[in-house]
């Protein structure tokens, strides 16, 4: 007779290839920051024309998407922190306790690497910090950096899914 699986609500079958993603998530964005920040010293360039689409430049979000919420105290900053620790940690939760496929699990965990990738950026620098700005025929899209990038792959990845798993 085989045995059940065990699950927890804080590791399953899934948690190694979740946290895995999501720790890669955060080393290649806290990592891309640093060099940004750091080595690349983007704020002392201003705007840095890189395609005739892609710009260079160094905006601190002190709120959430599209500057929502802005807190431009360290205690707000604090708690949107403590908020992306939250939710992440439900995710987690999520993850082990779902009957979820790879996509899913790789989905969630991107949402969570980046969301704890810039709750990190707020606690170190007092907000968020992006860098990559795309544009076309004089539209510009919102400045973004690699958690961004990781937390809207992960919910085009859960609506693929979700729609992937109603048919």
């Amino acid at each position: 007779m085989e045995l059940a699986e065990k699950s927890s609500l804080f590791w399953s079958r899934h948690a190694p290839l979740a946290a895995l993603v999501a720790l890669a998530t955060v080393i290649l964005d806290q990592a891309n920051k640093f060099w940004m920040l750091y080595v690349y010293d983007i704020q002392s360039k201003g705007r840095v024309t890189v395609t005739p689409f892609l710009d260079f430049v160094f905006v601190k979000n002190t709120g959430i998407s599209y500057s929502m919420f802005n807190q431009d105290s360290q205690e707000g900053q604090y708690i949107l922190a403590a908020f992306a620790v939250v939710v992440s940690v439900l995710m987690w939760f999520w993850i082990n306790k779902a009957s979820t496929g790879r996509l899913m699990t790789w989905s969630v965990a991107l949402i969570i690497g980046g969301a704890i990738g810039n709750a990190i950026d707020r606690v170190l620098i007092g907000g968020v910090a992006d860098f990559y700005s795309m544009h076309a025929f004089g539209f510009y899209w919102y400045v973004f950096n690699i958690a961004d990038v990781a937390i809207v792959a992960g919910v085009v990845g859960l609506l693929y899914d979700s729609f992937r798993s109603e048919s």
